[in-house]
């Protein structure tokens, strides 16, 4: 089947959908009718997350005694030059500073800390790991895996995901069991582990039970066909009503003109800013 005729789900697209249907439709689908490109907005937590994930992931292509001869720290100052300013969302050298800090503190606490990213890990050979979820009901599954640690022992791999937000996981999340059907379908070493590294606070990730296979592919496929509903019907209705909620209302500022528009990324996309007391509001969990 064409892949590009797919509904490509995501975690941060499903996210999305069972948070606020509308805040899917704005992020996902919506496209500006002056020039047809999709919006995005970009916050300092996002930017924050961005370098420091950058940072990290670059780690697991270098051999293993190679990984921590350049300070991480200097990596960074090269991630963080792309987020800078306006760029990153940030309205003023304070709140900049301040966000730089923390992705200084996390990397510092890495390096001193570096456990399991001493050891050997696997890289997918695709720029963003895919596959067909469900080929008869045209659903491509994808999603970038920060860490694929691997086990010499029984040739294995442990799913690492690095957390730069606040907040923990949400208990009904489905990252973890996104992540387990990827890792599965998209490389040929056996999962047997997973795990959260919140850097900002803790010196080891923590271990999470793996979910069941095929329960993962069952709740995954079953928010993905009502995902396909609403695209067919074009039904994308906030739950709270015509208020809005604090997914879906950024979005509608930059529909409605109350937004700064600061360029086009890679993938095309208008990428906007908001006042800085309103980025401020916007849930930080957008950056896990």
């Amino acid at each position: 089947m064409d892949t590009l005729s797919a509904i490509w789900l995501s975690h941060s697209s499903i996210s999305d959908f069972k948070s606020c249907p509308r805040a899917y439709y704005l992020k996902n689908i919506y496209r500006d009718p002056r020039n047809n490109h999709k919006i995005s907005l970009i916050t300092p937590a996002l930017s924050l997350g961005s370098a420091v994930h950058e940072v990290l992931e670059s780690l697991s292509i270098l051999p293993t005694t190679e990984r921590f001869k350049t300070s991480l720290i200097d990596r960074f100052q090269t991630a963080w030059v792309k987020v800078t300013g306006k760029s990153g969302g940030f309205e003023n050298k304070e709140t900049e500073r301040h966000y730089k800090q923390r992705g200084e503190e996390m990397l510092r606490r890495v390096m001193a800390h570096p456990g399991i990213l001493q050891e050997k890990a696997i890289k997918i050979k695709m720029d963003i790991p895919k596959y067909w979820l469900s080929e008869s009901d045209n659903l491509m599954l994808c999603g970038k895996l920060d860490w694929l640690a691997y086990n010499e022992v029984d040739d294995s791999v442990k799913v690492i995901d690095f957390k730069t937000g606040l907040a923990e996981e949400a208990p009904d999340s489905l990252q973890l069991p996104i992540y387990y059907l990827l890792a599965h379908n998209c490389q040929t070493k056996k999962v047997k582990g997973a795990a959260y590294w919140y850097i900002s606070r803790d010196d080891t990730p923590k271990n999470l039970p793996l979910p069941d296979l095929d329960l993962a592919y069952n709740i995954v496929l079953k928010i993905g066909k009502e995902i396909k509903l609403a695209r067919a019907l074009n039904r994308f209705k906030c739950p709270k009503g015509e208020r809005g909620c604090k997914h879906c209302s950024p979005y509608e500022k930059i529909i409605q003109g109350e937004a700064t528009f600061i360029g086009t990324d890679d993938y095309n996309r208008d990428i906007y800013i908001l006042k800085n007391s309103q980025n401020n509001n916007l849930p930080e969990s957008e950056i896990l």
